[in-house]
């Protein structure tokens, strides 16, 4: 039994390496085959490992081999499969498998085929490696490899600058996630002289309460190792402060948008928080950061979607916003909660994202939503599918982000503390404003009239089957995946996590949320509905009013349009100076110095007197015998001096 789980994650590598290394020699329909066929294995095999390990409350270790063995750290290649891997290798493999098979029609016209799908497995790889580690260092080796198969599919098309720009501002945005990240490893080793879970896990309680000195101050160990681990995933998934990357990101093709940027690698970071529940347990002060950050986000990510006009823009700042919510859920110890809607998340993003790719599809690659409008005629299906999504995004009942967004904001209300308010509070507001967008979104792009030239409207089309039925496999999750899993997830009393994620009975909200007050529950489906009803009335009754609002209030709509000014931000505090600093070390260290006391000092002046003495030698010979007989003259005057003068 234990080779299904190997095959499991080892697949979709096997199919990277054949068709990144093969795929001239096998031809691009070959090479698109092998890929999606290793992930699809992959993802049945999921299924398998849930019911093994989820239901029947198995645990299955699997020992590969020794990775690093020196003297007191020792690593070893490990796979876990517990109820939280289960979970999550439903969400990795099956969004996968879809982006896998629906890339075959998007990227028909492309011509490296096999280049783009070997990407994607091997992001896939990594993203596995990461969820089934073992220890802290096999976590990061994923970690780092989905964010080096990020920069390679943001900088896919690499003939693009923009594309370029966007696949190295997300490296280097992550880096610095990844940095803290790194810290908070060496810290955990540095304190538990370990890295494999079960030993740091056991040991946390016997650390909590307890100090050391960090730059001249003492700092609560757990507190310091929780935020340096939050910081990583701050990074990854896009929190408010390290969020820049994330729409910027959208320059790859949109299988790259929905596969990692909506379902998958973007919610490592949260998956991190869950995995390490037991320190961050002990911990209140990380878990109030948490919270309010991932609050903070779920709300001003939100009011920059209300007016973006790239259709692949507005989903993902919806992203961030919605991993806002799953944050501030791990913030209140609601980590199933998070996990809950993390996974429901993923089924109705990557349908808006693919729903998306279908307009672009159609429209000859345009992603501005005020060129497009009366598509629903000739899109039924697509209209059909963005519809399914944006309701399962808004929080309409009975659609899966009905069960896991409700339960998220009553675990945050029935936490009883102050950050816990807050969290409620701002996301039943980010609640609202995701309504408004979503649907601003879908009257903008299939209803009112055709904005399109008369051109591309006469070729608008569906797109074909092997585009269509990964589309409608995504709309069935995101109708049922809440209402199937929420008893097993999130229902009171239930026992599905095991051990695979701790909470403290005083932390225990997701127990609470079940027994908050009648209009906590109501709150968020009306405040969803009186979203829609608000977008409605100025996208399809009075057309007029988001212009003229635009143009009252102009301040704030720039402000809005232009991120809050973050870049700007940004670049005003770090890139100019760093430009400034190079700028000044190139002219004055490397030029004034290094080239004026090198190049342009003293190989300039042998270089000179190297041939001002060339002038000496013209080749004649009186002149030689001259110099020689100047020479005698002076050797003798020398002698005769040092004879007299002795």
């Amino acid at each position: 039994m234990i080779n299904i789980y190997v095959a499991l994650v080892f697949l979709p590598l096997a199919a990277a390496i054949v068709a990144g290394f093969f795929g001239r020699l096998i031809g691009d329909r070959a090479a698109m085959l092998v890929t999606c066929l290793g992930v699809t294995l992959s993802a049945l095999i999921s299924f398998v490992v849930l019911y093994q390990v989820g239901m029947q409350g198995r645990v299955e270790i699997v020992h590969l081999f020794t990775w690093i063995d020196s003297q007191a750290f020792e690593v070893s290649w490990v796979l876990r499969f517990d109820q939280l891997t289960a979970v999550m290798l439903i969400v990795v493999t099956g969004v996968s498998a879809l982006v896998h098979w629906y890339s075959i029609g998007y990227m028909s016209h492309d011509g490296s085929k096999p280049r783009f799908f070997a990407y994607l497995s091997l992001f896939t790889f990594m993203m596995l490696m990461l969820v089934t580690a073992d220890n802290f260092v096999q976590m990061f080796f994923g970690w780092e490899g989905v964010g080096l198969c990020s920069y390679l599919l943001i900088g896919f098309w690499y003939d693009r600058p923009s594309a370029n720009a966007a696949a190295i501002k997300a490296f280097i945005v992550n880096r610095i996630g990844d940095f803290g990240f790194a810290l908070g490893i060496m810290a955990i080793f540095l304190i538990f002289k370990a890295v494999d879970f079960d030993t740091v896990f056991a040991a946390a309680p016997d650390f909590a309460g307890k100090s050391l000195d960090f730059l001249g101050t003492d700092v609560d160990i757990l507190t310091l190792i929780t935020l340096l681990l939050f910081v990583g995933a701050m990074g990854k998934s896009a929190q408010l402060g390290l969020h820049t990357w994330l729409p910027d990101a959208m320059e790859g093709p949109t299988p790259v948008s929905a596969l990692i940027h909506a379902a998958t690698m973007v919610t490592a970071g949260v998956f991190m928080v869950a995995r390490c529940s037991p320190l961050f347990e002990y911990a209140p002060i990380s878990l109030a950061v948490v919270t309010i950050v991932g609050a903070l986000t779920a709300v001003v990510t939100a009011t920059i979607g209300l007016v973006q006009n790239d259709i692949k823009r507005v989903i993902a700042y919806s992203t961030c916003s919605q991993l806002g919510y799953m944050f501030f859920a791990a913030g209140v110890s609601a980590y199933s909660a998070s996990i809950f809607h993390l996974m429901t998340h993923g089924f109705f993003k990557a349908l808006l994202f693919l729903g998306a790719g279908s307009v672009i599809h159609a429209l000859a690659d345009e992603q501005d939503m005020r060129k497009m409008g009366g598509l629903y005629t000739l899109l039924p299906l697509t209209y059909t599918v963005m519809w399914i999504g944006s309701l399962a995004l808004a929080g309409m009942p009975f659609f899966a982000g009905f069960y896991s967004k409700d339960i998220v904001l009553e675990a945050a209300y029935a936490a009883h503390s102050q950050v816990g308010g807050f969290a409620f509070v701002l996301g039943v507001i980010a609640a609202f404003l995701t309504a408004f967008y979503s649907w601003r979104l879908l009257f903008m792009t299939f209803h009112g009239k055709a904005r399109a030239s008369e051109k591309v409207m006469a070729h608008a089309h569906e797109a074909p089957k092997v585009m269509m039925i990964p589309l409608l496999l995504l709309a069935v999750g995101a109708m049922f995946s809440g209402f199937l899993a929420y008893d097993l997830l999130v229902g009171e009393g239930s026992t599905f996590w095991g051990n695979s994620i701790l909470v403290l009975p005083a932390n225990d909200s997701v127990t609470a949320a079940h027994h908050v007050p009648l209009w906590v529950k109501i709150l968020p489906t009306a405040i969803g509905v009186a979203g829609i009803a608000l977008a409605w009335w100025f996208y399809i009754k009075r057309p007029a009013i988001p212009e003229r609002l635009a143009s009252v209030h102009r301040e704030l709509y720039l402000f809005l349009l232009n991120k809050w000014y973050f870049d700007e931000l940004y670049d005003f505090l770090f890139v100019r100076p760093a430009k400034f600093i190079g700028w000044s070390l190139w002219r004055g260290g490397d030029g004034r110095i290094i080239d004026g006391f090198g190049p342009d000092g003293v190989a300039a002046t042998v270089l000179r007197t190297a041939r001002r003495a060339t002038r000496i030698q013209t080749g004649y010979v009186y002149h030689y015998a001259f110099a020689m007989m100047v020479g005698l003259v002076l050797f003798v005057s020398w002698s005769l001096y040092l004879m007299v003068g002795g």
